[in-house]
């Protein structure tokens, strides 16, 4: 009788989400959305798909969120904490564009109610409803001249969507 095979390894993985600051003159683009049942806020940001690039789908949410087609100019940073929502380990790239253009009649992501343009002011007056205290870290960066070049973060992706 051949041995039982073992139970296969668990894998350890942090949760990895990108955000894309864009600014409008003193003016951020955010997004207000439904997270458990009250009002929260956020940057443009979402989760890495499966062959993605970090740069793809940074672009893909601020669309799938806003309707805002963002060119990315450059890579602020990541950051990693524990997210108290999801209970585990995220790791966060951000990175900031312009909105090139914005698709009013397209439908948003499922619990997004509006896409909204904030000073940072008033986006720190939002305290608790911030979804992450990373907002403001990210916005801080980015008013500080942190801009590195896009392929600070380059990816090596057979077939990856770019």
């Amino acid at each position: 009788m051949p041995p039982a095979a073992s139970p296969p390894e668990t894998v350890w993985c942090p949760r990895v989400t990108v955000a894309c600051v864009v600014a409008k003159g003193d003016r951020f683009l955010m997004v207000e959305e439904e997270v458990s049942g009250e009002l929260a806020y956020n940057q443009p940001a979402g989760h890495l798909d499966p062959g993605e690039t970090l740069q793809a789908a940074a672009v893909r949410e601020a669309l799938e969120e806003t309707g805002h087609n963002v060119a990315l100019d450059a890579f602020i940073g990541v950051w990693q904490w524990m997210s108290h929502e999801h209970g585990e380990q995220v790791l966060r790239f951000a990175f900031s564009g312009t909105s090139v253009s914005q698709d009013l009649a397209r439908p948003l992501d499922t619990g997004i109610r509006r896409a909204l343009w904030l000073r940072r002011d008033e986006i720190r007056d939002l305290g608790p409803r911030l979804r992450s205290p990373l907002i403001l870290d990210t916005l801080d960066a980015w008013l500080d001249g942190r801009r590195l070049p896009l392929d600070a973060v380059s990816s090596r992706l057979p077939g990856g969507r770019s």
